[in-house]
């Protein structure tokens, strides 16, 4: 595929310094971009560097034009290279999504009722309950399995081995990634001091637009009422969210995170890789939480926390700074007791 820097600088709203009519062919990262490739330069070190990519053309912020390169200058570079990868790279069916077998495959198990939109693809071996409804241009692989009155918006993927639970609802434009679990009852149990019974869970997952959901993620319905994914969130690989937590719009989420039950989380939130969540529990919004962080008290909107217990960050960078030293600050400590243990002797 071809597109010269006038047609790049279109499709991310950018403008040009150099030579608009220069013909680019591919996309690639700064290191590794050849004279027909464009890259781009977001961060202070690389635009110190920017004489030495290989690239021909480079996308960098508005005010950068300290460069013999062929420009696109941008709000955001990391977003619109978002853009131009999509242009090279555009999402393509798979094999199993040929001109002949497109729409439902013969080797799907579909339930009665099922209302379909327009241009859906549903692979071999996907099983639909019964009242489902798929909006327009849904694609489910291999091994997707569907409960009982699910509904499904436009433009949703769901990639293999997915399992969504009876009475889920998915947005539109929502990425679900394989072997994720969407619906399984929550963790809860009834003891009466010899055994514990289990508690019914009758709610449900709610998913709103625009979301992805990584692979291997296990999303659990509300004990009652829903638990709620609210618009633009972005969860990573292997994320627990229990039953009845509320995340809000645009947060992200990543590896390996916790989420205790009925906990709230605000919007444009940020929880780093394998932080884990007591229930019940409110986090503001525009809240970062950092790796590896046990939360056990709610956290006001705006805050920056870390550690665990969780503390505010650059007292925990503190903390972390005293703690290779204790050995040495303990001998001291001794040392010193002795000394006035001698003083008070004499």
């Amino acid at each position: 595929m071809k597109i010269s820097i006038k047609e790049i600088a279109e499709l991310t709203g950018g403008s040009i310094h150099g030579d608009s009519s220069k013909i680019i062919c591919g996309a690639a990262p700064f290191e590794n971009a050849k004279i027909d490739e464009i890259t781009f330069a977001g961060s202070t070190g690389l635009l110190k560097n920017i004489d030495q990519t290989g690239a021909g053309a480079v996308i960098v912020p508005k005010k950068f034009k300290a460069s013999e390169k062929e420009l696109v200058l941008v709000d955001n570079p990391n977003v619109a290279f978002t853009k131009v990868l999509a242009f090279f790279y555009p999402s393509s069916n798979p094999g199993y999504f040929t001109r002949k077998n497109k729409g439902i495959s013969p080797d799907a198990r579909i339930g009665d009722n099922l209302k379909c939109g327009i241009g859906t693809l549903i692979a071999p071996f996907v099983a639909i309950g019964k009242n489902v409804i798929l909006g327009d241009r849904v694609i489910l692989h291999p091994g997707v399995v569907i409960g009982d009155e699910v509904t499904i918006g436009d433009d949703v993927k769901i990639y293999p081995n997915v399992t969504i639970y009876d009475r889920s609802s998915i947005g539109k434009r929502v990425i679900i990634h394989a072997g994720s679990v969407i619906g399984s009852d929550g963790f809860g149990f009834a003891p009466d001091g010899i055994r514990y019974h289990k508690i019914i869970h009758t709610g449900l997952v709610k998913i709103e637009d625009d979301v992805e959901i990584g692979a291997n993620n296990t999303i659990d319905r509300g004990t009652f009422g829903e638990t709620l994914i609210k618009e633009g969130v972005k969860t990573d690989n292997m994320v627990h969210i229990a039953h009845n937590v509320v995340i809000g719009e645009n947060s992200v989420i990543v590896a390996q995170v916790g989420i205790s039950g009925s906990t709230t989380i605000g919007k444009n939130a940020i929880l780093a890789g394998q932080a884990g969540l007591a229930g019940h529990l409110k986090i503001g919004d525009n809240v970062t939480i950092g790796p590896r962080a046990g939360i056990a008290k709610s956290v006001p909107d705006g805050s920056i926390v870390s550690g665990a217990p969780e503390m505010p960050h650059r007292l925990w960078l503190k903390v972390q700074n005293i703690l290779p030293k204790l050995p040495e600050l303990k001998k001291t400590l001794r040392n010193l007791e002795k000394r006035v243990d001698k003083i008070e002797k004499n």
